[in-house]
């Protein structure tokens, strides 16, 4: 059984400009001890998807479909339910950590009340549990950090803060927005070396939304690619970045600079911007940015396919041949 089983979601956000369709017909599977990276631009629905999971979303937001977290329906739960899960279960870091601690308790408050919520252990053991987490996500003198307030602690500080958070009652599920935001190439090494003793020692499922695809490489079984809240492929890590074969991945990766390719080419971006989602093109969504796109793309837009074993993609074409 997956640890989330995510079937047919779609997340809608009311405004006064209309409705905005941010995710479209996602599904997605994560099983124990396997890593998914989530990678896309802003905006193409990479958040949303679990914000939803988490019952999360704006108040402007719906979310219709199906999530099943260990076989149970969570979407549509109530506040009382989900915090059963959430911070226990089920963790979250959040991309933004000055908005996610709360301003006026200190850090030691924030982090002691997790254990003793979800844990049940006392204060003084949660409290010693606190600062060996903060000890091992390299924060500095963590027993004088406890009493501090997220406002005296620096960006990368709190961000730290936030992954101890979330590693701190050990989650069958972690999934972690942009996780190395802020860190130093350092401090990233040792977070991303966390996660990856988390996900091998407790066969936690991860979810690592990110642009980093460096971060990705490292850590993931598997890559979602993500454009204008649709899927637009979807496989192991290794063949995604060897042989990709949708054009915004091949764009994506394109763009990356890579050590074993240095001083051989170019990076080149993609061109244009992502669409607003209240008029996407008819079509496929990245026709306009596309340098393979053809008649049939304006036309019809692609489906999600099988093309291989575990793999799958949305584009007419059928090999991403060069294009005169």
């Amino acid at each position: 059984m997956a640890v989330i089983d995510i079937r047919n979601l779609e997340v809608g956000f009311d405004t006064p400009e209309g409705k905005v369709q941010a995710v479209n017909g996602i599904n997605l599977s994560v099983d124990r001890g396997e890593c998914i990276g989530i990678v896309g631009e802003s905006g193409s629905g990479k958040s949303q998807t679990f914000m939803a999971a988490m019952g999360l979303l704006a108040r402007n937001g719906t979310a219709r479909g199906e999530i099943l977290f260990q076989g149970e329906q969570i979407l549509g739960l109530g506040s009382r339910a989900l915090n059963r899960i959430r911070g226990n279960a089920m963790s979250m870091i959040f991309q933004d950590p000055m908005t996610a601690l709360t301003p006026h308790l200190r850090i030691g408050d924030q982090l002691t009340e997790v254990l003793t919520t979800h844990k049940g252990l006392g204060k003084r053991a949660a409290a010693a549990r606190a600062v060996a987490m903060l000890e091992q996500v390299r924060i500095p003198e963590p027993a004088r950090r406890m009493r501090q307030y997220p406002h005296e602690l620096s960006g990368g500080m709190r961000q730290r803060v936030m992954i101890a958070m979330a590693l701190l009652c050990e989650p069958e599920l972690l999934i972690a927005d942009e996780p190395t935001t802020a860190l130093d190439v350092t401090v990233q090494a040792q977070v991303l070396s966390l996660m990856r003793d988390l996900k091998d020692r407790l066969n936690t499922a991860l979810v690592l939304i990110t642009h980093d695809l460096g971060v990705v490489a490292g850590l993931a079984d598997r890559v979602m690619v993500m454009y204008a809240g649709l899927v637009v492929e979807e496989g192991p890590v290794e063949t995604i970045f060897t042989d990709p074969r949708h054009p915004y991945t091949q764009g994506l990766l394109n763009s990356m600079p890579r050590i074993d390719r240095a001083g051989e080419e170019r990076l080149t971006a993609i061109p244009g911007q992502p669409p607003n989602l209240q008029r996407l093109p008819s079509g496929c969504a990245f026709r306009p940015r596309c340098a393979y796109a053809f008649e049939r793309c304006e036309q019809e837009r692609p489906e999600l396919e099988d093309i291989a074993p575990g793999r799958r993609k949305a584009c007419h074409r059928e090999r991403l041949e060069a294009v005169s």
